[in-house]
C-alpha cells in the first residue's frame, strides 16, 4: 500500500483547527488508497516535561526530525492550506521534493 504524511501549520491553530484540518486531509488521501504514516506527536515521549526531561533544548527541531524520520517510510507528502508559511512545512517541503516522493496540495 502507498503511504503518505501530512504537512501542516500548526503554529496560531486551535487544536479543533488542527484535527479538522487532519481530518479533512486524511479522509482525501485514504480515498486515493493512501495509508497515512503520523506525523502529529502527542503521546507522552513529546509532551514539553519529557522532551526537557531528555535534554531536548529545540523542541519545534525535534518534531521536525521525527516527522522527517517518518517521511522516509512515505511515497507521497499532502501539504496543507499556509504550508509555505510554516518553516518546518517548507523544510519538509523542500526534503520531499528532493528526495522525490510524490507531492499533493489542499485545494
Amino acid at each position: 500500500m502507498m503511504k503518505a504524511m501530512l504537512s501542516q501549520p500548526m503554529a496560531g491553530k486551535t487544536d479543533e483547527e488542527i484535527i479538522a484540518t487532519r481530518e479533512k486531509a486524511i479522509k482525501a488521501l485514504k480515498e486515493k488508497g493512501y495509508e497515512i504514516i503520523n506525523t502529529l506527536f502527542t503521546d507522552e515521549w513529546y509532551s514539553k516535561e519529557s522532551m526537557e526531561e531528555r535534554g531536548v533544548v529545540q523542541i519545534p527541531l525535534c518534531f521536525l526530525a521525527k516527522s522527517l524520520e517518518n517521511m522516509s517510510l512515505c511515497h507521497m507528502a499532502y501539504f496543507c492550506k499556509g504550508w509555505e508559511n510554516a518553516r518546518g512545512c517548507r523544510i519538509e517541503h523542500e526534503a520531499a521534493k528532493t528526495y522525490g516522493l510524490d507531492i499533493i496540495y489542499e485545494e
